[in-house]
């Protein structure tokens, strides 16, 4: 019996709104005495329709010429027969012309032409009209705001659709630089490592004859390799589950501990809707960023300083060290090439100062979070 009832939950209320609103014609229509006056309303109204239909599928200049109609017939209409609900169906109507310039155009030529329509029966004191007056008073109100109304959201629909896209497009680019740097460093770690036990194992092979002592220290090497490659492979593979930036300062604590590094970290108590994949990102850069500190920099001290302002989050990496010039060969090397390239993916920014030290300052957009992606990290 649900699916015969009256008000169908996928379609709400508005569709017998309109229906009672297309009959609402005829009553006036019929309120005429004159037969002539009667027929031509019944043929202005199914024109109106008509014209209505074709405007809503029109592009560029046809829009201007059905608009133009359905205005017109709403004029008539109103003073052959004080029927003033016309005026809604293009208030309506006009709120979907993407075309802002159209939009705003007709708009008010609508306005105009139903605002003259209201003050036309109210000097010629229709009492049809005046017996309306209230609900005429809602139509030339609707007039006003919804055309705005409707303009806006659908705007509103397409900014989020792109959006959308967008972010579907970032998440497939995330799946696809991650499998990237998966594959460029299982081959950085495994490769070579492989490509060694596979060579020890055949001098090995070769001396187990000939010299058993030198092939046993071969295959003592093979396996000390293997256990290596192992260990680097659980060390990747933990990697990848994401590493939030509380986890990664502890860790930068213990290595400039280690280091006899001293070390300060300033963090805005007001950061938060960070995702976990801008976390990911940061937390790479404060890796990669220690690490230089800790081989090239001579430091005695090193600060860290995050800030989130509405526009980007500002990373600050300070040491006490010998500094560098930032040419582009040196820029190059350091890790600093793969910091780059992390921030071009998010549309971030390097910034190198020396003074007293290395700054390093990191610019990336304060993307707020809102879903999670699934199997980006």
């Amino acid at each position: 019996m649900k699916k015969y009832s009256l008000f169908q939950r996928w379609s709400g209320v508005s569709p017998y709104i309109w229906a009672v609103m297309s009959i609402l014609p005829f009553y006036f229509i019929f309120q005429s005495s004159s037969t002539p006056e009667i027929i031509a309303g019944l043929i202005l109204t199914v024109i109106f329709f008509l014209s209505l239909r074709f405007a809503f599928i029109s592009k560029t200049w046809p829009v201007y010429l059905w608009t133009s109609i359905l205005i017109g017939i709403s004029l008539t209409m109103s003073i052959l027969f004080a029927f003033i609900y016309f005026a809604f169906y293009i208030a309506y109507y006009n709120g979907h012309i993407k075309n802002r310039v159209a939009f705003l155009t007709l708009y008010i030529i609508h306005l105009v032409a139903t605002t003259f329509s209201i003050n036309y029966n109210l000097v010629i004191q229709d009492e049809v009209f005046l017996t309306q007056l209230p609900f005429n008073i809602i139509i030339w109100i609707s007039v006003i705001l919804l055309p705005f109304n409707i303009y806006n959201k659908k705007k509103q629909e397409k900014l989020e659709e792109q959006l959308e896209d967008a972010n579907k497009r970032i998440a497939e680019l995330v799946k696809q630089e991650e499998r990237q740097r998966i594959a460029r460093d299982l081959h950085d770690t495994l490769g070579q490592k492989l490509s060694m036990i596979g060579l020890k194992s055949d001098l090995a092979r070769k001396l187990i004859q000939k010299d058993p002592e030198k092939a046993r220290h071969e295959l003592i090497d093979v396996q000390q390799t293997a256990r290596t490659a192992l260990n680097e492979v659980r060390k990747m593979v933990s990697q990848m589950r994401g590493i939030r930036i509380h986890e990664e300062i502890a860790r930068v604590k213990e290595i400039l501990r280690a280091a006899e590094i001293e070390f300060e970290y300033k963090e805005d108590e007001s950061l938060k809707d960070v995702s976990l994949f801008y976390e990911n990102i940061i937390s790479m850069l404060i890796k990669e960023a220690i690490n230089n500190v800790v081989k090239h920099s001579k430091a005695t001290r090193c600060t860290i300083e995050i800030s989130q302002f509405e526009e980007e989050i500002r990373l600050v990496i300070k040491d006490n060290g010998i500094g560098f010039i930032p040419d582009k060969d040196v820029s190059d090397g350091h890790g600093l090439k793969g910091m780059r390239e992390r921030l071009e993916f998010v549309n971030g920014s390097l910034e190198i100062r020396t003074n007293d030290g290395t700054i390093l300052i990191i610019h990336i957009p304060n993307v707020r979070k809102q879903v999670e992606v699934e199997g980006l990290l």
